[in-house]
């Protein structure tokens, strides 16, 4: 897949694909924001499954996705409300969900932080500047992990891996571009993009 194209700015703002980010936004509701089909606040596993054919995926790991991600972060979403056999989530609320042994690069209030993003490459991406290979990345995760967080260790694996297998290129890299892209959601509008124009072929 190809990378995306971006440059950094060094201000109040910092570019994420091509959208500018405030310091204040809360970028994590606009990287879930794509599975909200139909843009109603709430995320219900159908519409994960759907976010994931969307962009490329197989029915098995959509199925299984729409699963995993909809009973680990609804309740988290949607505090002192009677849980659900829905398993809906609540956009407004998805810095409620972040888990454990991640990145850094999303804040508490869900807000991107730049120097966070820059440090997964100053620290892990070693053979090619600006990339990751599979097991730079797998050096990222273990380096993340709280101990004992055994569920965060599993989440950040899964999501990882996803990203790994889905947007690699050729090479097995794993580019700073598309990683930047992924945090706001832009990478997935592209990626749909880029899947509705191949089966019109």
């Amino acid at each position: 897949m190809a990378t995306l194209s971006s440059t950094t700015k060094e201000s109040n703002n910092q570019e994420v694909g091509e959208k500018a980010i405030a310091h204040d936004e809360n970028v994590l509701q606009k990287h879930v924001a794509f599975f909200d089909r139909n843009d109603d606040g709430i995320i219900y596993p159908w519409e994960t499954f759907q976010g994931f054919r969307a962009i490329g995926c197989g029915i098995p790991l959509s199925t299984v996705a729409a699963i995993f991600i909809n009973f680990g972060l609804s309740r988290k979403t949607r505090p002192d409300k009677f849980p659900s056999i829905f398993l809906p989530i609540e956009v407004k609320n998805i810095q409620r969900g972040k888990h454990g042994s991640d990145s850094g690069v999303y804040d508490s209030e869900g807000r991107f932080v730049p120097s966070k993003f820059e440090e997964i490459f100053s620290k892990h991406s070693r053979t090619h500047p600006g990339a990751l290979t599979a097991d730079e990345l797998m050096g990222m995760l273990k380096a993340n992990r709280v101990p004992k967080d055994y569920g965060g260790w599993l989440a950040s694996y899964t999501e990882w891996k996803i990203l790994y297998v889905l947007c690699k290129d050729k090479d097995g890299l794993l580019h700073k571009d598309t990683i930047r892209a992924v945090y706001d959601g832009s990478l997935f509008e592209m990626m749909e993009k880029e899947h509705s124009e191949k089966k019109k072929k």
